[in-house]
């Protein structure tokens, strides 16, 4: 059976992979089921370099296929930012304290706080890429996106990440009110795993997806 491994050790990114890909005959792996303590400097220019430089560095170890993404919230007010930053928000914002490892509450609390002096809506869109490499090097994109505000209020306890603050565009609930095959159907991770899958099927010799 093909193996796929998912280039992350985000525990709710794995989930949501995890939870996309079930329904393939194809063995699907993570970092720690295979004791890969894979470090990626995510130096690329937008979210498909990124997913990219991860991929190819993470088949290169594994010697198999990697499905990796690079997600990123753009938030209108902010100009698209934090954007390729989203995680490293803190590091780029020190006149917030920066705790040693900031959590996910953390980064919330700092864009609400950069946030507060503009007018809502504070309309936004997460972007991901995704990346599929082979064990040879071949590659394939795909990309999605989940548009939505943030809020000034935490919603939910599913999900990670901004979740808390994100509202959907065309719900009333924030990407940690879904459960998870609704945000897997309405999210970007999931539209951009959508849109690679004729490419993944074709590439592992699957049958065409439906």
């Amino acid at each position: 059976m093909t193996r796929i491994l998912l280039a992350s050790h985000n525990p709710g990114k794995l989930q949501e992979m995890l939870a996309l890909l079930a329904s393939l005959p194809i063995e699907l792996c993570t970092p720690a089921d295979l004791a890969l303590d894979l470090q990626v400097d995510e130096a690329g220019q937008d979210y498909a370099a990124n997913a990219q430089l991860k991929a190819a560095a993470f088949a290169r170890a594994a010697g198999c296929w990697v499905l990796a993404d690079d997600t990123g919230l753009e938030v209108d007010a902010l100009g698209g930012a934090p954007g390729l930053h989203s995680h490293r928000l803190l590091e780029d914002h020190p006149t917030h304290p920066l705790q040693a490892a900031p959590s996910d509450a953390e980064r919330r609390r700092v864009l609400l706080a950069i946030l507060r002096p503009f007018p809502r809506p504070w309309t936004a869109r997460f972007r991901c890429a995704v990346a599929l490499c082979g064990p040879q090097g071949t590659l394939d994109l795909a990309d999605g996106t989940c548009p939505g505000q943030v809020i000034p209020e935490e919603r939910g306890q599913a999900g990670f990440g901004y979740d808390r603050i994100f509202l959907v565009e065309g719900t009333d609930r924030t990407l940690a009110e879904l459960g998870l095959e609704e945000k897997n159907r309405l999210s970007h991770r999931g539209r951009a795993v959508a849109a690679l899958m004729p490419r993944l099927h074709s590439r592992l010799g699957l049958d065409p997806a439906p």
